[in-house]
């Protein structure tokens, strides 16, 4: 049931990720602390305890604007711009993975920089990024939170007997649309999605930019990875403090407890998780319900 709504909503937001080609443009720039990454940069403000922001699909860091504003006098806020999206330069995110050779990344950072088991929050695939990071690379992270996403979209393509090899041909096809899909024209369709991502209204024209200013070849080979990848055998793997927020979706086709039943199925294998619904908000949970999203996030980091 949840697979059939579930379908033109994924392809719809697909189609939303590929507005413009940006191409590669150089070496990349260090980042904070002189760490260089052709698919990271990292940009830091704040003192006290490391925190690290991680963006979703075709998301630019500003996402976090008023988050890290907020964590100022407190922590020290690692803001993880990809290679790629909203205006960003490709570069070696321009074939290939995304999410897992990110996480990577931002595991080396940590070790570089000398971060003491900092925290991560991810919205979105940047979610699957911050889990990816801690289950592969648990001494590194202390605790994650992870910003409405769940640990394998293709659930919601293929039903609960889905495996990344049975929903590999439509992902295939879909990263072939999003590949060929013009670049550089803001759709109605792309508009409806956003719509239905971001319920603050002035909010959107800025994650329509961002989408604008995002390179179809990463966002193409972006999403066919979080179609494909299955992290839910990883999860008993994430034993620090893990926080899971999440919204139900406003076009979503089965009731509320039906939905939450399935984000806490999707989570099953994870013995920490802590999974919260927040109500009246769309998916960009830190801008919709700041508040509310806010007073979770200090809790979270004072597990």
């Amino acid at each position: 049931m949840i697979r059939r709504g579930f379908m033109t909503g994924l392809l719809a937001l697909a189609l939303a990720a590929c507005a413009s080609s940006r191409g590669d443009a150089g070496p990349p720039a260090p980042s904070a602390g002189g760490f260089v990454s052709d698919r990271i940069t990292v940009t830091t403000q704040g003192q006290g305890p490391d925190v690290i922001l991680i963006p979703g699909l075709t998301s630019s860091t500003e996402i976090w604007d008023t988050t890290a504003a907020a964590l100022d006098d407190t922590h020290r806020v690692h803001l993880v711009q990809l290679s790629g999206f909203a205006g960003a330069p490709a570069r070696g995110n321009a074939e290939g993975a995304v999410s897992a050779p990110v996480a990577e990344e931002i595991a080396r950072y940590i070790r570089e920089q000398g971060l003491e088991r900092p925290a991560v929050i991810g919205h979105s695939m940047g979610g699957t990024i911050g889990m990816m990071l801690t289950a592969r690379h648990p001494d590194e992270v202390g605790r994650l939170m992870v910003v409405d996403m769940i640990p394998f979209m293709g659930v919601m393509m293929g039903g609960a007997e889905a495996t990344p090899q049975s929903v590999a041909p439509v992902a295939g096809q879909i990263r072939a649309v999003m590949a060929a899909s013009p670049q550089g024209i803001v759709s109605a369709q792309t508009r409806q999605v956003i719509d239905n991502m971001v319920r603050t209204e002035a909010a959107r024209p800025r994650i329509i930019e961002h989408a604008r200013g995002s390179d179809n070849r990463v966002s193409a080979n972006a999403y066919y990875e979080l179609l494909t990848t299955d992290l839910r055998p990883e999860l008993p793997a994430i034993t620090q403090p893990f926080t899971v927020l999440y919204v139900v979706p406003p076009n979503a086709p089965v009731s509320a407890e039906q939905y939450a039943g399935y984000v806490t199925a999707s989570f099953a294998n994870a013995p920490n998780a802590k999974i919260v619904r927040i109500e009246e908000s769309y998916h960009f949970i830190m801008i919709d319900q700041f508040d509310r999203f806010m007073a979770e996030v200090k809790a979270f980091l004072a597990e």
